[in-house]
Parts: C-alpha cells; structure tokens; sequence
C-alpha cells in the first residue's frame, strides 16, 4: 500500500477528475432544460423534464460524493 505524498496526490487527483461528472450533470440539466423550454409552447405538458433533471443531478451528486471520499478516506 503506497503513502506518504504519493498517495496523496494520487487522491487529490482522483478527486479533481471526479468532479468532472458534476460539471457533465450541469451540462446535462442546462440541456435538458433548453429542449423542454423550445417544446413547451407545443406540448405544456413537462413531467417528465423533472425526472431527467433528477436524473442528471443524482449523477452530479455522486460524483461529488466520489470526489468527497477520494479527499478524505483513510487509508488504511
């Protein structure tokens, strides 16, 4: 088991790529937003945006979760 520096870096730069799902979240959230508000003057009907929208944020979420245990687990 590596420590010292090494594997604190190797963390910390997990940590840095994970937080690269978040951003994809946003991305995805700002996307799926856009398409509904062109559609939403044809079709009112919009439920199911709020169930891709959770989608794309419970990506976001674990991601930052992953990032969050990247930074702070102990290794044993």
């Amino acid at each position: 088991i590596m420590t010292g520096d090494i594997a604190t870096m190797g963390a910390m730069i997990g940590a840095g790529l994970a937080t690269l799902g978040m951003g994809g979240a946003a991305i995805a959230v700002g996307m799926i937003v856009g398409s509904v508000l062109k559609v939403m003057p044809k079709k009112p009907d919009n439920g199911t945006m709020f169930v891709g929208v959770a989608f794309a944020e419970a990506l976001g979420i674990f991601s930052f979760l992953v990032a969050l245990l990247l930074m702070f687990a102990v290794v044993a």
